[in-house]
């Protein structure tokens, strides 16, 4: 598995509309100048996530895009694969005429590679966009503005906003 900038860009943009949304649509144009990639490339990615049913676009004054759904259940594989990603390491390793295929060292790499796969397959399938913004609040070194996000006060004295939910995190 090669993961190429499309996969990457895609979920850098997913975790900062996750990030910004707080229950609003969030414009393109700001995610293209927080993340510094090109518009005209996120507005094909967000197509492809869009018909991906990861995210959902919001027409007229104030739109944009927000989640199709809650941030716990759209898993990073949902993301890749919605752009085209290949998560499969073993997808390319078949036999052909020209190669010997019944060869023992054929059979393991082939067989280790699928294993692979499975292992991989079972990590971005269980890792979800929720995990991952949970995660990067227990780092320690955000930059300030998502640190800021992070830290902004709800409704409750000394509660902190899921952002993603908005609703205070216990």
């Amino acid at each position: 598995m090669r993961l190429t900038s499309k996969g990457r860009y895609a979920v850098r943009a997913i975790l900062d509309l996750t990030f910004n949304s707080n229950g609003k649509p969030v414009r393109l144009q700001e995610i293209s100048e927080r993340q510094n990639i090109s518009l005209h490339y996120l507005e094909q990615l967000f197509r492809r996530l869009r018909k991906g049913a990861v995210v959902k676009s919001v027409r007229g004054p104030g739109g944009g895009y927000v989640l199709a759904r809650t941030m716990d259940d759209i898993t990073v594989k949902e993301v890749l694969t919605s752009v085209g990603e290949n998560i499969n390491p073993a997808k390319d390793l078949v036999g052909t005429g020209d190669l010997k295929s019944d060869t023992v060292e054929f059979v393991l790499t082939k067989t280790y590679f699928e294993n692979l796969g499975v292992i991989m397959q079972e990590y971005l399938t269980t890792t979800s966009v929720g995990d991952l913004i949970r995660k990067a609040r227990g780092q320690q070194e955000l930059p300030k503005s998502a640190q800021a996000l992070l830290n902004r006060p709800s409704a409750g004295a000394g509660a902190t906003l899921d952002v993603a939910k908005e609703r205070p995190v216990s």
